[in-house]
């Protein structure tokens, strides 16, 4: 099999394109490296069957060339994390968006099955925990950049659905809840990177708003199996899966576990959003999967618990 990986020198992508070239597949990663690295996939460039191309998403030309060559497509390059969404709105939606109907129309002229990576954000404000895949989106006003990365996802799932009922593409979709491991960096807002590179300096620990609010961690090399499975599974094409960990923990508590096991000195430090991100920013309490679909469909669970993960960064950024 060859596989086009769209944002594959990103941190998911990476590994992703990673995983599918020690499986034996040839792999075309395009990224723009607006946000990713050449670092990330250095162990992939120069090998046989390898091939990096830099350009943007959006420029059907490169798209098509890719495509042309390839059997599936993992599109995975989006505009992410809070921080970049609160800063760049505008590009944002543009990336998302028109980059997610550009990937759709190539991959509909060749054929070509689509992974495409969608986000937990979709599900908003909702309280309904766990959230199920046919969940009603709870967003909040459009003058809050937080939910124009929503609806960006959104919008690409509404595209791959459309794609898939009316034109017969097979399109699967994976909603990415928390994802966490190697290469990924905290320059815009990933809560790991960030606590732990603060804990292995002694540092403080930066923690937004009141530290209550909860996520599940999921580890990146779990996520990529779920990924890699669903795409070889016909039962699961024109479905959409939340992918993640169902082990929830409070921000404040995460802290805690990264001081305890790097054996820091830092001290918390609560930060309000306001300051953070320098403008009102929405947070939700809780963001816990119902991972019920993807179990069924494919027999997926998560191998790597949170402290496995964190021990493994924590090792890799000691290095």
């Amino acid at each position: 099999m060859k596989a086009l990986v769209t944002g594959g020198a990103g941190f998911i992508g990476s590994h992703l394109a990673q995983r599918l070239a020690t499986d034996g597949n040839e792999v075309i990663v395009v990224d723009n490296l607006s946000t990713g690295s050449l670092k990330n996939i250095t162990a992939l460039v120069g090998k046989p069957g390898f091939e990096f191309v830099k350009g943007d998403i959006r420029d059907s030309a490169i798209i098509e060339s890719a495509v042309r060559k390839c059997d599936k497509i993992f599109h995975l390059a989006a505009a992410v994390g809070v921080q970049l969404i609160a800063d760049s709105p505008v590009h944002t939606i543009e990336t998302n968006i028109a980059g997610t109907q550009v990937v759709l129309e190539v991959a509909n002229k060749f054929k070509c099955p689509t992974f495409i990576a969608s986000s937990s954000e979709i599900y908003g404000k909702s309280e309904s925990v766990p959230f199920r895949e046919d969940d009603n989106i709870v967003l909040g006003s459009t003058s809050m950049p937080r939910w124009a990365y929503a609806c960006s996802k959104a919008v690409d799932e509404f595209l791959g659905f459309a794609f898939h009922q009316q034109y017969g593409l097979d399109v699967v979709i994976g909603r990415f809840f928390n994802t966490i491991g190697p290469r990924q960096t905290g320059r815009y807002g990933m809560v790991v990177p960030r606590f732990i590179e603060s804990a292995l300096k002694n540092e403080p620990i930066r923690i937004y708003g009141t530290g209550k609010q909860s996520r599940c961690f999921c580890y990146v090399g779990d996520i990529v199996d779920a990924v890699i499975r669903l795409m070889n599974c016909s039962k699961a094409m024109g479905e959409v899966f939340n992918i993640g960990s169902d082990e929830e923990i409070t921000i404040e508590a995460l802290a805690d576990k990264i001081i305890e096991i790097t054996g820091s000195k830092s001290k918390k430090e609560f930060v309000p959003y306001e300051i953070a991100y320098g403008r009102p920013i929405e947070d939700m309490m809780r963001r816990v999967p119902c991972l019920g679909r993807v179990r069924d469909t494919i027999g997926w669970k998560t191998e790597t618990t949170l402290d496995e993960s964190l021990r493994i960064i924590i090792k890799t950024l000691k290095l």
